[in-house]
């Protein structure tokens, strides 16, 4: 089933790709392997899936402890700080960033491992309240501007979510509102490059505005079951 679905996900991403005058391969696939189990994750690699996503911090503490570097971690889910230290040693990306104090929190666990922890920022695009982000663009290049006098953290690009609608109109001026404010981040001396938007719903209209990271689960996986344990699914 994986190999079908992603069979089917990649000719969408570049008959995509092409109606927007884009190159495919300037988009990374994450894969949001978020409570399913070991043998999916390991179909998904062998079919060439290296980048993975998790929202939880203990789950991806648990895979990365089993399968550890041979693929790309990324966190995409909200963090806390009391959870920062079950990320740190896995992800190559955390994609959620939304305060100094998680900043902070970050950089202090990055500078004990000798490691440079790669961050996005977590933008709220969309006027759902179910939806976490920054949304005041002086908060935001104050978050960012933070973030680069850490000696433990780089900082790459933004990252948001957009409504859940079925108003291509409303998910489209999220999007584009995140790649707008990463030009205008950039005008102010940023050097972002990554904009983390799209999922399976909506990860069409997110390559057209822009999207040099596309967060699939369902479209690569299928429905998830969380009735079971992840641990032996």
């Amino acid at each position: 089933m994986i190999a079908e679905n992603l069979q089917r996900l990649k000719e969408k991403i570049i008959t995509r790709c092409e109606a927007s005058n884009r190159n495919s391969n300037d988009i990374r696939l994450v894969a949001v392997s978020k409570y399913f189990g070991f043998d999916a994750i390991g179909e998904a690699n062998n079919l060439g899936i290296t980048d993975f996503g998790e929202n939880k911090a203990q789950e991806l503490r648990d895979k990365y402890q089993l399968i550890g570097d041979k693929v790309r971690w990324h966190f995409i889910g909200t963090l806390q700080k009391n959870k920062v230290k079950y990320v740190i040693k896995a992800a190559s990306l955390i994609h959620s960033v939304d305060s100094i104090a998680l900043a902070d929190e970050i950089n202090k666990y990055a500078e004990k491992l000798d490691k440079i922890q790669d961050v996005l920022l977590e933008i709220k695009t969309s006027a759902e309240e179910t939806k976490a982000g920054l949304e005041q663009e002086e908060q935001i290049s104050t978050l960012a501007s933070h973030c680069n006098s850490l000696s433990g953290i780089n900082l790459k690009g933004l990252m948001t979510m957009a409504p859940f609608t079925e108003d291509e109109r409303l998910i489209r001026k999220s999007f584009s509102e995140l790649r707008n404010l990463r030009d205008k981040l950039n005008q102010q001396g940023f050097k972002l490059t990554e904009l983390s938007m799209g999922m399976t719903n909506d990860f069409e209209i997110a390559i057209d505005e822009g999207a040099t990271m596309l967060r699939i689960g369902s479209a690569i996986f299928g429905p998830r079951d969380y009735s079971k344990d992840w641990r032996v699914l």
